[in-house]
């Protein structure tokens, strides 16, 4: 097995998780009844999120390429630390 770049692996995962992060909220914004209420309720659970909200959305994508980022270092770094040289 091979190393991975630390780089472009967290940038891979940053690129992965915005993409699921407009997903998401295009598909609740699709939503309505106790579907949307859910949905809404779990994004909520991003710092100062608002839905409607365009300083929202960016802290929001912020936030999700934050954890997004540091997710991809740690698995690269484990991955890189197990491979036999």
């Amino acid at each position: 097995m091979h190393q991975l770049s630390l780089g472009k692996y967290a940038a891979l995962c940053i690129l992965g998780g915005e993409i699921a992060y407009i997903a998401c909220l295009i598909y609740g914004s699709t939503l309505s009844g106790p579907a949307a209420e859910l949905h809404h309720a779990l994004f909520q659970l991003l710092p100062g999120f608002q839905w409607f909200s365009a300083g929202s959305f960016i802290a929001g994508a912020l936030s999700i390429a934050i954890w997004s980022g540091v997710g991809g270092l740690f698995i690269a770094w484990m991955h890189n630390v197990s491979v036999k040289k």
